[in-house]
């Protein structure tokens, strides 16, 4: 008798917190790519700065001065390049945890909600 009661209030309990723990994992994924995103960023962009740092500090004269200077329109464009890309990348990932959101939203409703 108290078996059953059990085992119908387990099923219960997991078929309502089954939407919860789907938007966790859904949650915890996102944060997961974001967290490589950006993580792969302050690689990228410390690199570049670190670069920069040790070109400045090599210029010597005039000469090298002129050249780390003609240098500079291509690291700038190289790291506009990637910001871009950045952004891009960010875009994309907050539009698929949203259509992601939405699905998920939907689905539970469909559950929810009589035919």
């Amino acid at each position: 008798m108290y078996t059953d009661f059990f085992k119908t209030f387990s099923d219960q309990t997991e078929k309502n917190l089954e939407p919860y723990l789907k938007f966790n994992k859904l949650v915890t994924k996102n944060v997961e790519v974001l967290t490589e995103l950006q993580l792969n960023a302050i690689r990228t962009y410390s690199e570049v700065g670190l670069n920069q740092m040790k070109a400045a500090s090599e210029i010597k004269d005039v000469t090298s001065l002129t050249a780390f200077n003609s240098q500079q329109l291509a690291v700038l464009t190289k790291l506009s390049q990637q910001m871009m890309d950045d952004s891009n990348k960010l875009q994309s990932i907050a539009k698929e945890f949203k259509e992601d959101v939405e699905q998920m939203t939907s689905e539970n409703l469909k559950t929810v909600t009589p035919a």
